[in-house]
């Protein structure tokens, strides 16, 4: 306890370490799993972090960055008996130029709060996460968020123009700049959705752009999820870039429903939104297009927004899914593979295939646009072996995407829950690639140890038929 008094002269009381006051940071959005750690540290300075992150270094002590805590994999589970740093109280803006179109914040910033900052000067941050009334920035840079909008937008890589980074030795780096021109090897685009195992940035630049002139927000009702996925697939294939396209199956509806009184075109079994923005000019020369296109992939029922009211009433029904499950079951896991466009309706129509077969009810609502699935495979942790079989349906649904072709993982990341499907992904080579870049960074592995890599033989390890950690800690192989 002796080398705490050193952080205690630094953070005074905000050094935590009772278990009370620390349980909050045991665990992140997947609360399956879960690690005490030693103390929990809230810095109010780039200094503060800093110290912390040399105390660390000196005593080798593993530490994770948090923020708000929302990630979906596991990403910011403490390491047992190591440092949390939490930046939630560094939260400003620090400067916004709206002739630059550029903002400086601190990681601890709200996602949301951003975006009504940059509103001020007529300006938007276009990555729209569905936690961004409470994800922060350095969360969404250390995981490279996206959102229902990421299809035309970008992820957040496209939007980070620049940052300050703490490294895991407590070296203070400068990444990027202010200018979308970089020079050189793009350490930025390394450092981005490196799961905060390369350092903890300190303060961000981000990219602002000018809000959409227009919008032309469309909801399409389908007999069959499988139909709504084909029909992502033809809305693309003819040219036309949505800002945004999102697929909600029935019980993701019920749901919505039910969680914040979201309607729907009765008879559906899924619905598509489809969302045109851009000039006024653009979005009228597009609208018949994608009306006749809808119209022919069998739409059943067809929702136009009529004002900014009920626009904003469609994206709050898809974008309060995730806690509004939790209406249904009393616990779910989050999945987050990606598929090829073309093979949506096949995937869609196969992860039913396994819930029907299991037993075990699957909510699908996803970015169709890119892919990217969210299957919400519900279960009750109250019965013994529950978490199990939901965690053995999860691991299929990940198989499927890697034997489709797509990835497994579109923005939530790899944290814990998924770092043992990574040799089904990539071969030996990359594998060797990734870990030596990694070293590195971080010879010691102290940043955010444990997480994204494969675990070594007699580890402990993630979900999906696994063991959850609970209180054996996280130990990286290297």
């Amino acid at each position: 306890m002796q080398a705490l008094d050193e952080l205690g002269k630094v953070f005074g009381d905000r050094l935590l370490t009772a278990a009370g006051a620390m349980k909050v940071f045991e665990s992140d959005g997947v609360t399956a799993l879960s690690a005490r750690p030693r103390a929990v540290v809230l810095p109010l300075t780039e200094a503060e972090i800093i110290a912390a992150v040399r105390w660390c270094f000196r005593h080798e002590v593993p530490w994770v960055a948090r923020g708000s805590g929302t990630s979906l994999s596991g990403g910011s589970v403490p390491v047992a008996d190591g440092l949390v740093i939490s930046v939630n109280r560094m939260n400003r803006c620090l400067r916004i130029d709206p002739d630059r179109r550029l903002a400086i914040v601190q990681p601890g910033m709200i996602n949301a709060r951003l975006a009504r900052e940059a509103a001020r000067f007529g300006l938007h941050y276009a990555p729209d996460p569905s936690s961004m009334q409470v994800c922060t920035i350095g969360g969404n840079l250390a995981f490279n968020s996206g959102g229902a909008h990421c299809l035309k937008y970008g992820m957040t890589t496209n939007h980070i123009l620049g940052c300050r980074v703490v490294l895991a030795d407590g070296e203070l780096v400068t990444l990027g700049g202010e200018s979308l021109e970089g020079e050189g090897a793009d350490t930025l685009g390394l450092f981005c959705g490196s799961e905060g195992t390369m350092g903890i940035a300190t303060e961000i630049t981000v990219r602002l752009v000018p809000p959409p002139e227009a919008f032309y927000c469309v909801l399409a009702g389908y007999s069959d999820v499988e139909q709504a996925g084909e029909a992502v697939a033809s809305i693309i294939a003819s040219g036309l870039l949505p800002g945004a396209m999102e697929i909600m199956d029935a019980m993701a509806m019920r749901a919505a429903r039910e969680g914040v009184g979201a309607t729907y075109p009765p008879g559906c079994d899924a619905v598509l939104i489809v969302e045109l923005d851009g000039s006024a000019q653009s979005v009228e020369a597009s609208r018949e297009k994608l009306d006749e296109l809808l119209r022919q992939s069998g739409a059943i029922a067809i929702r136009v927004a009529a004002s900014a009211a009920e626009r904003l009433a469609i994206w709050t029904g898809r974008k309060s899914v995730f806690s509004a499950v939790g209406r249904l079951s009393p616990d779910f896991i989050v999945q987050d593979g990606v598929v090829p466009r073309s093979r949506l309706g096949y995937a869609l129509r196969k992860i039913g295939e396994i819930s029907r077969e299991t037993g075990i009810p699957v909510a699908n609502v996803f970015h169709a646009g890119d892919g990217n699935l969210h299957p919400l495979i519900m279960y009750d942790g109250r019965l013994e072996g529950a978490l199990h079989r939901a965690e053995q349906v999860a691991a299929r649904i990940v198989r499927l995407c890697i034997e489709l072709g797509g990835s497994i993982t579109g923005e939530h990341g790899v944290g814990l829950e998924k770092r043992d499907f990574l040799p089904e992904m990539f071969d030996e080579a990359s594998l060797d690639a990734m870990s030596r870049v990694r070293i590195e960074m971080d010879p010691k592995t102290l940043a955010n140890r444990g997480k994204m890599f494969p675990s070594g033989e007699g580890e402990p390890t993630g979900l999906y038929g696994l063991h959850p950690l609970e209180k054996s800690g996280v130990i990286s192989r290297f």
